[in-house]
């Protein structure tokens, strides 16, 4: 029976994802989105956990003028203190 190797998934541009930590000293990833297929254009960063899952979701507008790829580490932690947590629409 020959042997297969399993295949790799190609690699995808990330998009212009962060990774940082948070003063506590854990990773979040930040990553940008755009909305306006609706309505009026907008910026916003959403921020997922990656050493604590049971970190929820926090995402906040900012400025479309800001790029993500550019903004410092600081600037992330503050973005971060500020974004609200996202929660479920009932």
């Amino acid at each position: 029976m020959p042997h297969q190797v399993p295949r790799r998934p190609p690699r995808r541009p990330s998009g212009g994802e962060r990774v940082f930590t948070d003063e506590a000293g854990r990773l979040w990833s930040a990553a940008p989105h755009r909305s306006g297929q609706n309505g009026p254009a907008g910026e916003a960063v959403v921020f997922a956990c990656i050493s604590d899952a049971r970190e929820r979701m926090r995402a906040i507008a900012v400025d479309p003028a800001v790029r993500l790829a550019e903004a410092a580490d600081e600037t992330l932690r503050a973005w971060l203190r500020e974004a609200p947590p996202m929660g479920r629409l009932t």
